[in-house]
């Protein structure tokens, strides 16, 4: 084992106490979009909207930008709250899923359809 637990299960990254700490203000801004008014204020302009999340760090900021899931996930954010960012855009969990995974979404769908992908898999 590395020095944190399930480090060495490829592609798997544990939301413990560290990884919520680090992705706190990520995680508030996501939260943030559960709400109408927060959800139309983001969409009019992105840049105004997260200056009011002052402590996203900059790769947080340009991660949300660039729609960059897995990145989210590295720096704290958890899945569950990324989800209302997808949701904002109007893509469904399956698409962001698929974007996580470098498939497109018919090809993600047929993987987990027929099993899903085999705990080895390291790529795409």
């Amino acid at each position: 084992m590395t020095d944190r637990a399930f480090d060495d299960i490829p592609g798997t990254l544990l939301f413990d106490g560290k990884r919520s700490r680090l992705g706190y203000h990520l995680n508030m801004f996501c939260m943030s979009l559960l709400h109408a008014d927060n959800r139309a204020a983001f969409k009019h302009d992105e840049d105004a909207y997260l200056a009011r999340f002052p402590l996203l760090t900059a790769e947080q900021r340009a991660a949300i930008r660039g729609r960059r899931w897995n990145e989210m996930l590295q720096l704290g954010g958890n899945v569950y709250y990324t989800a209302k960012l997808a949701a904002t855009d109007g893509l469904p969990v399956a698409s962001m899923s698929a974007a996580m995974a470098g498939l497109p979404p018919e090809d993600y769908v047929r993987m987990m359809v027929g099993g899903g992908r085999s705990p080895a898999w390291t790529g795409r």
